[in-house]
């Protein structure tokens, strides 16, 4: 697979985000799921505490790219839905971690929501990969 950056305007790369990317030799595309700060039961982990709920969903997500045969450097798209926005972006420098090493910056979308599906869980990451 390549992906192209395309920015019309350079604002969002410091903030570690394409405005799109055009994909070609795509051979398979794998849609997830949110993902969020749940263990391996489906418990809520970390109440009240985003940077914590934040990591272990990005863990989550890759565990879903893994078992697809993928990685997080496939990510084409993120959403990312957040009871508290400000928190959010306080912490955002952990997907920097996470995607600046691959040298991706995916097409992302910030959302605040009133509540995500358990009320204990603050941020939810959905994405969807290609490779």
């Amino acid at each position: 697979m390549n992906r192209t950056p395309v920015n019309p305007w350079p604002w969002s790369l410091p903030l570690g985000y394409n405005q799109a990317e055009l994909l070609t030799g795509v051979t398979r595309q794998l849609i997830c799921a949110g993902q969020t700060a749940v263990d391996a039961t489906g418990a809520p982990q970390h109440p009240g505490d985003m940077r914590a709920q934040l990591a272990l969903a990005l863990d989550n997500l890759e565990a879903v790219l893994v078992a697809a045969g993928m990685s997080l450097a496939q990510i084409i798209r993120l959403n990312v839905y957040a009871t508290d926005v400000d928190a959010a972006m306080r912490n955002f420098d952990l997907l920097g971690r996470r995607f600046g090493p691959l040298g991706i910056a995916p097409p992302m979308t910030l959302l605040g929501v009133t509540r995500l599906a358990l009320p204990p869980l603050m941020i939810e990451l959905e994405a969807t990969a290609a490779d």
